[in-house]
């Protein structure tokens, strides 16, 4: 994969994705920034629930299982020090309809062990928790 990312002014950048869709970038107004994108970490966060949320959605069919409703919450604590990275990701899935929750863990489970990219592409350590009709299931994945 192939990306070419360009520098606008300031702390602005934009590429485009090899999918032929924009990615604009910057940073903070306290930092030089002028606010016109998401911060590359914000993005990062993003790619990891975008990742996990579309396995977990395509092993569910597999399974001739359709949520009614997916939702996706995740939060990223990062080092104080540089450079900054994230040291841990919570991820809470909530997912509503006729899932049976063995097969809600086994779903998560599977992303996040063999097919979530994103995620096995960093040293975080990623815990999980998941809803299921608005009642949090009963086991916490890490």
């Amino acid at each position: 994969m192939k990306m070419n990312i360009t520098w606008t002014g300031q702390m602005s950048f934009s590429g485009s994705a090899p999918s032929g869709h924009e990615i604009k970038m910057d940073a903070a107004t306290d930092i030089g920034g002028q606010n016109s994108g998401p911060r590359p970490t914000e993005l990062l966060l993003h790619a990891v629930a975008g990742c996990t949320g579309i396995d977990i959605i395509s092993i569910l069919q597999k399974m001739r299982l359709n949520p009614s409703s997916f939702h996706i919450e995740i939060d990223g604590t990062r080092a104080e020090e540089h450079p900054k990275r994230f040291t841990t990701i919570h991820i809470l899935y909530a997912l509503e309809g006729e899932l049976p929750e063995e097969k809600v863990v086994r779903a998560i489970t599977l992303s996040k062990d063999k097919y979530c990219s994103v995620s096995h592409s960093l040293n975080a350590d990623i815990s999980v928790s998941y809803s299921i009709n608005g009642t949090i299931g009963s086991q916490l994945i890490q």
